[in-house]
């Protein structure tokens, strides 16, 4: 992929609400798909796909244990971003 198109990947899967949600509460750390499904009131499907959005775009990672996915943020810069966005909003 080249580096504007690898950029656009991140901001899209950035672009969804429920992605950012699943961002904010694995903020407190690492997390089970059951948990995130319990925690945010969504389906398991649901869930699973936006998880494997995220990780596609290099925001989390993964871990199996027995028949557990855990999940936490590879970097919790990603929030650096949020801020920014934020500021950025607010000078509009």
């Amino acid at each position: 992929m080249g580096e504007l198109k690898t950029l656009a990947h991140f901001f899209k899967a950035l672009g969804e609400e429920n992605r950012l949600r699943i961002l904010e509460a694995l903020k407190e750390g690492e997390l089970s798909v059951g948990e995130l499904v319990s925690r945010l009131e969504l389906s398991q499907p649901l869930v699973s796909h936006h998880l494997r959005e995220l990780k596609l775009a290099g925001l989390v990672t993964s871990r199996k244990e027995g028949p557990y996915v855990f999940y936490r943020l590879k970097s919790s810069r990603v929030f650096e971003l949020f801020r920014l966005a934020q500021s950025l909003r607010e000078d509009t």
